[in-house]
């Protein structure tokens, strides 16, 4: 019997790596997300095929349930891999989905580019964790860790507060809807980073954290009841001063964009994949004439 699951991608508004020590992390589900498809099979493997938004074929692989169970080593194919790494986590939590099957054919369907961020891996974390009945933040913290923010966005079709209790994730639906959402666009920066090196960096860093964490808390608040922009651009700013200091780095706005006639927040890992960008007028073309040609609306991007 064929079985379909989708899972929303992620935007981190605030809290990104203070989420980690417990602070209260804004995240907004996207309008773009990645589905998996599941279809009886034979010869007891799995016959993968990943598609990227343009229905192009990015990953293929034949993976035999052994292969699962060995947790083999693919030393050529980093891709295939991590998959048999999640699958190998995914079979000690429900060893059933080997041991009753003949084998699958899956395939899996990015509505977004895969090197957009928005969630290629925790989207498929959760559309696995669905189809075979297991705990999502288990299997995440089994396979790639980091604060679960993401699995939740893929849950959620609104805002959400994140917030890690005793390693426990809290999570509170939270209504979202800035009455000055036509003046929020979101640049793609055309730089990928891995979250798992951006968090091992952070928590080398960090020293007493304490602080920082009640001011985000703070600042999460704010930015949640902004009724206008300038008072939602200024705890933006705030919160890039705030991690700036901690992380030991210039913001983007201080990197990149000095001359914008407003204001810059980087989202997630510092650097790369997609920023906020708020002010007065459009911003499309200065962001184009800077050589940053992805610009995407606030409605166009969030759910």
């Amino acid at each position: 019997m064929k079985k379909e699951f989708y899972s929303n991608g992620k935007l981190l508004l605030t809290g990104e790596y203070v989420v980690l020590d417990g602070a209260k992390a804004l995240a907004l589900p996207t309008k773009f997300g990645q589905s998996l498809v599941i279809e009886p099979a034979t010869n007891f493997q799995i016959e993968w095929t990943s598609f990227d938004h343009d229905h192009s074929i990015w990953f293929n692989s034949i993976i035999t349930f052994e292969n699962i169970i060995q947790n083999k080593i693919y030393t050529e194919d980093s891709i295939a891999q991590k998959l048999v790494e999640i699958l190998h986590e995914a079979y000690k939590l429900n060893p059933n989905f080997v041991k009753n099957a003949q084998g699958y054919k899956i395939t899996t369907h990015l509505t977004f580019p895969k090197n957009w961020g928005l969630g290629t891996s925790s989207t498929l974390i959760n559309n696995i964790s669905e189809w075979l009945q297991i705990d999502a933040y288990t299997l995440l913290k089994n396979s790639f860790g980091g604060s679960g923010y993401d699995l939740a966005c893929a849950k959620h079709n609104s805002a959400i507060v994140y917030q890690l209790i005793n390693e426990k994730p809290i999570i509170h639906e939270t209504p979202f809807h800035p009455t000055f959402s036509d003046k929020i666009h979101f640049v793609y920066l055309n730089k990928k980073q891995n979250s798992r090196t951006a968090i091992a960096s952070y928590l080398s860093k960090q020293g007493k954290i304490e602080d920082v964490v009640q001011k985000i808390n703070t600042i999460t608040q704010t930015v949640l009841e902004s009724k206008k922009a300038n008072e939602f651009a200024l705890a933006l700013q705030q919160h890039e001063i705030e991690m700036s200091n901690v992380l030991e780095q210039q913001t983007i706005q201080e990197a990149l964009f000095e001359d914008f006639d407003g204001v810059i927040k980087s989202l997630g890992a510092w650097g790369g994949d997609f920023v906020l960008a708020i002010s007065k007028e459009n911003p499309t073309q200065y962001f184009k004439n800077k050589g940053y040609p992805i610009i995407i609306s606030y409605q166009d991007m969030i759910l």
